[in-house]
């Protein structure tokens, strides 16, 4: 009878060497010494350099006087304050052209998008040649084309060409009626600032309730109304008006009053929107064309317009789809701003600019415009993640 031989386990761990785990970890520290090694040789070679030229490190010299206007400056800013404060009238002005760009751009995409897949005719054809023209045009020169083909080519402002609300087109730029902050301000903004913690935990309470009942509220339309009371409740308990509204008037040699958008700011935001708007409709109408027929013909077997069904039934499906490379279109948005410097907008860019070429200090101005340039791209990416994350479709 032949011996059975029984196996015992191994207990004893393989050596370092050729555990996996431990080689990774290995891998990873390798690489990051690596990094630190050339980014140390790097530092080294750069500030040798600069002593070389006679080149001072340090950003003392932002606390120097700039002694240079700027155009355009939604914060107070003379000449006499410091490169500091032109520096962040900078990042101001590209937060500005970015922010709004992409609210525009976003609704311009989703209209073209959807047009394109429109039965009508016209109108799908209209919004393919709207992106096939835009979308092969470079941005450079549709910026070049805004600027000079357009609002240069506007009479002065003795001619300028009034349209209805008041609005003036002028050599100048748009003018239109415009509002000014109180000393209330501050006060009816807090009222506004409760409603909106007001009308979250409503929504979330409706939310709950549907969740746990079925019962369907209009959660959305509840929450904007509360916020329009409590704005409404602030106005009326304030004894002076939180607002004042100013309207243009044309004058001699100028428009007194009212809001001015100038040239250069129009012609940037216009050209962002329309250029990006080009991408963001073919991500719409890939977007909705990835989603099931099937879920099409459910929403019209259920006897829903074309319009419900786009908008309950396909658009929240194709967020998934469209979420991902619309985070893309939003940072070459806040990245292409820096083209303003071709039409003289005084973005963080061209303010940076001009303050290196009065200082000498190239290299930390690359330095502040790198790190604004990666901190609006990082909040735009976690942003839409957290957004993304929300939509996506949760497997069981």
């Amino acid at each position: 009878m032949a011996r059975e031989q029984v196996l015992t386990p191994i207990t004893s761990r393989p050596p370092f060497w050729r555990d996996v785990r431990i080689l990774a970890i290995l891998g990873q520290v390798a690489f990051m010494i690596l990094v630190a090694l050339i980014a140390g040789l790097l530092y080294a070679n750069v500030t040798s350099e600069m002593k070389r030229l006679g080149i001072a490190g340090g950003y003392g010299f932002m606390d120097q006087e700039a002694g240079f206007a700027i155009g355009v400056t939604p914060i107070p800013y003379s000449p006499q304050n410091a490169y500091w404060r032109a520096f962040q009238v900078g990042v101001i002005n590209t937060l500005l052209v970015s922010i709004l760009g992409i609210v525009l751009a976003t609704l311009l995409g989703l209209l073209a998008g959807i047009a394109q897949l429109s039965g009508n005719w016209l109108v799908a054809k209209l919004a393919q040649v709207y992106v096939a023209i835009f979308r092969n045009v470079p941005l450079l020169v549709q910026l070049f084309f805004w600027y000079q083909a357009v609002f240069l080519a506007l009479p002065r402002v003795q001619d300028a060409i009034a349209l209805l609300g008041p609005i003036y087109l002028s050599q100048r730029g748009v003018s239109m009626i415009g509002i000014t902050p109180t000393p209330s301000t501050s006060w009816w903004a807090g009222f506004i600032l409760g409603g909106v913690v007001i009308a979250a935990a409503v929504w979330y309470w409706l939310h709950m309730r549907q969740m746990r009942t079925g019962q369907q509220s209009p959660r959305l339309l509840i929450a904007v109304g509360i916020v329009l009371l409590s704005a409404i409740v602030g106005w009326l308990a304030l004894a002076m008006n939180p607002l004042e509204v100013t309207i243009p008037e044309r004058q001699r040699f100028n428009i007194q009053g009212g809001f001015r958008l100038s040239p250069e700011y129009a012609a940037l935001l216009i050209g962002l929107v329309i250029y990006t708007g080009t991408f963001i409709a073919e991500i719409v109408r890939a977007g909705i064309l990835g989603v099931a027929k099937g879920q099409k013909e459910a929403a019209r077997a259920l006897g829903l317009s074309g319009g419900k069904s786009m908008r309950l039934v396909i658009l929240p499906q194709a967020l998934r789809i469209i979420i991902p490379p619309l985070t893309s279109q939003y940072l070459n948005l806040a990245k292409n701003s820096s083209l303003a410097i071709a039409i003289g907008y005084p973005d963080l860019f061209n303010v940076s600019r001009t303050i290196a070429n009065q200082t000498g200090q190239v290299v930390q101005l690359i330095g502040l415009i790198m790190l604004s340039y990666l901190t609006i791209s990082l909040v735009t990416s976690l942003i839409m993640n957290l957004y993304n994350r929300s939509v996506r479709l949760v497997e069981r």
